[in-house]
């Protein structure tokens, strides 16, 4: 009797391969388990913003592309990237500067989350759990750098994404701001057990993921 393939948990990148003109980028076969952080270092030029790219699912089509990327045991390589609940996190908070902080927060939240009182009180949850309690109202501009790093992963996180990518989300940071944003960041991963890719130039910030570390040399000629 033949049985189902077991189910999967977390984010896998199946014998993944990108190329450029004829030369390969970078090679990767790796499981992230859900809570997880898989680091990726490597110089400019090295591959590691393609591998980013291609899991979100806007890499430029001047690239080639081999493998899988399955999350949760499926595969969303080639799915549309507003249906691969994967969310991201950049060096800029990207917030919306035309809206509140709150409603910056509001424009992530699942239409599965109905009526206006709800959906304000899981928000205005969020911003606690980041830190930042009555900042609901606050106008960006008005933001602190941190602050802005802390409204940014809030957006993501009320998303409810399956998969977390890292793209230097720290770099822009001052030293202390850059710890206690890693010790959050890291630490949500783990408590709402989301796999997470971290992208990253930054020794500290590899290390301080917990994680494994992938280091990607720049390709020959």
């Amino acid at each position: 009797m033949n049985h189902p393939r077991p189910h999967e948990p977390g984010l896998r990148l199946k014998n993944v391969a990108i190329g450029l003109d004829g030369r390969t980028l970078l090679a990767i076969d790796r499981h992230i388990p859900p809570g997880h952080v898989l680091t990726v270092m490597g110089p400019s030029g090295s591959g590691k913003s393609t591998l980013f790219a291609l899991i979100a699912g806007f890499l430029d089509s001047a690239f080639t592309a081999e493998g899988e990327v399955l999350l949760d045991g499926a595969r969303i390589d080639r799915t549309r990237p507003e249906k691969r609940a994967v969310g991201l996190l950049f060096q800029d908070a990207l917030l919306y500067p035309h809206m509140s902080v709150g409603a910056n927060l509001l424009f992530a939240l699942t239409f599965a989350l109905r009526g206006a009182r709800e959906r304000r009180a899981a928000a205005a949850a969020m911003l606690e759990r980041v830190g930042l309690p009555d900042m609901f109202d606050r106008d960006p501009a008005t933001l602190s750098g941190g602050q802005a790093a802390r409204v940014a992963l809030a957006r993501t996180l009320l998303a409810r994404p399956r998969a977390l990518l890292l793209d230097e989300p720290f770099s822009r940071l001052d030293a202390p701001l850059r710890r206690s944003m890693r010790d959050l960041v890291f630490s949500l991963v783990r408590e709402r057990a989301i796999p997470a890719l971290l992208v990253t130039h930054d020794r500290e910030d590899a290390e301080a993921a917990g994680g494994p570390i992938v280091e990607i040399e720049p390709p020959a000629g």
